[in-house]
């Protein structure tokens, strides 16, 4: 290995090396978040390296690091920027290789270049677009942002996208480029040459799980009339507010605590007697009565207000539950809901 140049070596190699360099320590500390397999395939290269030369290892610390910074300027703010601060920093021949070893080796997702781009600045790009383009793009965005994009569309176009988002398989890379192609013009450009697996009933359950309570509303009640079978697929892998019935009094109580009374109060207004129950009866007696008070007091109540407000609670679920406070058992799983 010492006659090759850094240019000739393998990943793993490279791999192997950068471990050597840094020490058992850190090595160590490394192997931790790594699969087995790599694990295996890293001790049995650093086992066959006898000697490594120190220019070697000057260029594949050097890379390592180049490689971390340009993936640092990704994350604050995109391809673009990282393209140009490398460029100042490496000269533009040496920052383009960086950057296409970092896309190729981490598969950096098309349309990353819309992923920091205002919800309604990309609306105004999208929203005349067929609803298969739509779902294409939505599906490479995070469910936040794709969230308020689905929200302000017309009402016709969101079951539409919806059921497009859930029925996605594998889409063709010259179909990708096809469409950043249209959006590069005003935007920026990516260029990503893998069949990369996006939407499916994750993805768009992700994107209802953030959307308003209306939308999502509206949405599911579409899927039910058009496809009621992948509505049904879906809807076991979402949590609305009278899922509350399906949790048990710990978990219950668990949640209240976070839940702010005024907004509980308000969430009740439009509830069946079964949810108001099953509420108050996992709060104490004195809360459960001034609570009851305030909803008798505050006279009639939007509708918008009552769905923002449960919309609250089940984001407080949903947060507890990605924090491992408790589980949620979906679908027709027999998990125990455990605090």
């Amino acid at each position: 290995m010492a006659d090759k140049d850094n240019e000739s070596l393998s990943g793993v190699q490279k791999a192997a090396i950068l471990l050597i360099s840094l020490g058992p320590e850190k090595s160590a500390t490394i192997f931790k978040h790594l699969k087995e397999d790599e694990i295996e395939q890293l001790t049995l290269e650093i086992a066959n390296t006898r000697s490594v030369s120190p220019k070697i290892k000057e260029d594949v610390i050097n890379e390592f690091y180049e490689v971390c910074l340009a993936q640092q300027y990704i994350a604050e703010g995109g391809i673009n920027y990282a393209k140009d601060l490398l460029e100042k920093a490496l000269g533009s021949e040496k920052a383009m290789m960086v950057i296409s070893k970092l896309t190729s080796s981490l598969q950096v997702r098309p349309f990353e270049f819309i992923r920091k781009t205002e919800a309604s600045q990309l609306l105004n790009f999208i929203q005349d677009e067929h609803p298969q383009t739509i779902a294409l793009i939505l599906s490479y965005l995070p469910a936040g942002q794709a969230a308020q994009i689905v929200a302000a569309l017309p009402l016709e176009k969101q079951a539409d996208v919806a059921k497009r988002i859930a029925m996605m398989d594998r889409t063709s890379p010259d179909v990708i480029k096809e469409v950043e192609r249209v959006l590069e013009r005003k935007l920026a450009s990516l260029v990503n040459q893998d069949y990369t697996v996006v939407g499916g009933v994750n993805a768009i359950v992700d994107i209802l799980n953030t959307v308003d309570r209306g939308t999502e509303k509206h949405i599911m009640e579409s899927l039910e009339l058009e496809e009621p079978e992948l509505a049904d697929e879906i809807r076991k892998k979402m949590f609305v507010f009278e899922d509350i019935l399906s949790l048990d009094d710990r978990t219950i109580q668990r949640v209240l605590r976070d839940v702010d009374n005024a907004d509980l109060g308000i969430a009740l207004k439009s509830a069946n007697e079964e949810v108001r129950n099953v509420i108050f009866n996992n709060l104490s007696k004195r809360l459960a009565t001034m609570i009851q008070e305030d909803m008798d007091f505050m006279g009639p109540v939007r509708m918008k207000d009552v769905e923002e407000a449960q919309q609250k609670i089940v984001n407080v679920i949903r947060k507890l539950e990605d924090a491992g406070e408790i589980v949620i058992a979906r679908g027709d799983g027999g998990d125990e809901l455990i605090v």
